[in-house]
Order: C-alpha cells, then structure tokens, then sequence
C-alpha cells in the first residue's frame, strides 16, 4: 500500500497544473473514516487535517499539494474547515 504524499506549493504553481479545472470539495470540523477507490491528488486552499493511515498521522494544511494512493483506507480529523481543489490519477513526483 503507498503512501500519503505532501508538498508544500504556491497558489500559483498550483494553478500552473490546472487545479482551476479540478473539482471542489469543503469540509467543516468532523472526524470520519475514508476510502481511496482511486488515486486522489488535492490543493489545498485552507484548513488543518489530521489523516491518519497505516498508523502514521500526516498534518495537512493551507498551500499544500497532496496525493492520496489507489486503496488507502485511512481516519480524516478536520480541525479546522478545510477546503480543497482536487483531481484523480494525478500523481505527484515525492522528490519534487
């Protein structure tokens, strides 16, 4: 199973790969469980996420470019709403 991916990029280095035509999704302050039915990869405009998977906690917050693998089931905590730009099958290079 992989990994969550992170790495932190301008507002407009994320729009120079097209998260203008990517889909929106926001979330208020909660704590669910999630599966990844596919390759996810989100900007994030705002926010502050405790993702937890595998039994690693990964933070996800404001200006962050983040990859969620094929088949992940993790635990989302909001602490603070999040919003989001997202995309499917999208990957991010980890060394980038």
């Amino acid at each position: 199973m992989g990994k969550i991916i992170t790495k932190t990029i301008s507002l407009e280095e994320a729009r120079e790969l097209g998260i203008d035509s990517w889909g929106r999704w926001e979330c208020e302050p909660s704590s669910f469980p999630w599966h990844y039915s596919e390759q996810e990869t989100a900007y994030v405009f705002e926010g502050d996420v405790i993702v937890t998977a595998n039994g690693e906690k990964t933070q996800i917050t404001g200006g962050m470019l983040v990859s969620f693998p094929k088949g992940m089931d993790c635990h989302w905590e909001v602490r603070k709403t999040i919003r989001k730009a997202y995309t499917f099958n999208f990957p991010i290079d980890e060394k980038a």
